[in-house]
């Protein structure tokens, strides 16, 4: 789930390629609804039957693990990355979700939005896979125009992602 919506983003770069470099055995998706939320209104009833907020609740629902990569903007998360986690607040969608988060802003960049979403995630009480929470740095001349992540250390760092994660759902199994 990319925190982003501007076109051309880094963030939603690396979310597209690590959907194309997924191992075989994992099905990848990438939400794409984020503009399409409406805004978070606390007891509202009305919110639970809008179709972007039942396909966001269905996708979570069904998804072994979330990965999350989000900008920074003054300071935080932005406001519209925020409304969809707010959105699954006491929904139970994420609570006990592995889930994980990666940051593509240089070093000295982007902590507040990390550490903000690190807060978030344990409220919900969603299980965070320290491991596989990374910074992997994607500057915007790394990205190809088929909006594709080209940098080998950031495609060797997907890899690395992902087997922490199987390696996280393997050990639930067990």
């Amino acid at each position: 789930m990319s925190g982003s919506t501007r076109d051309g983003s880094t963030n939603t770069a690396l979310l597209r390629t690590m959907k194309a470099c997924a191992p075989q055995d994992v099905t990848a998706e990438l939400y794409g609804g984020l503009v399409d939320l409406p805004a978070f209104v606390p007891g509202g009833d009305e919110q639970r039957d809008h179709p972007a907020v039942a396909d966001l609740r269905k996708q979570l629902a069904r998804a072994d693990a979330v990965v999350f990569s989000t900008p920074e903007y003054a300071g935080t998360l932005p406001g519209s990355f925020k409304n969809l986690l707010d959105l699954t607040v006491g929904t139970g969608e994420l609570n006990r979700k592995p889930v994980a988060w990666v940051t593509v802003a240089h070093p000295g960049r982007g902590d507040g939005a990390q550490a903000t979403l690190a807060t978030v995630l344990r409220y919900v009480d969603a299980d965070v896979i320290t491991s596989a929470c990374v910074r992997l740095p994607v500057s915007r001349d790394s990205v190809g125009p088929d909006g594709m992540v080209t940098d080998p250390v950031v495609i060797d760092g997907i890899a690395a992602i992902f087997r922490q994660i199987h390696a996280h759902l393997d050990a639930q199994a067990e």
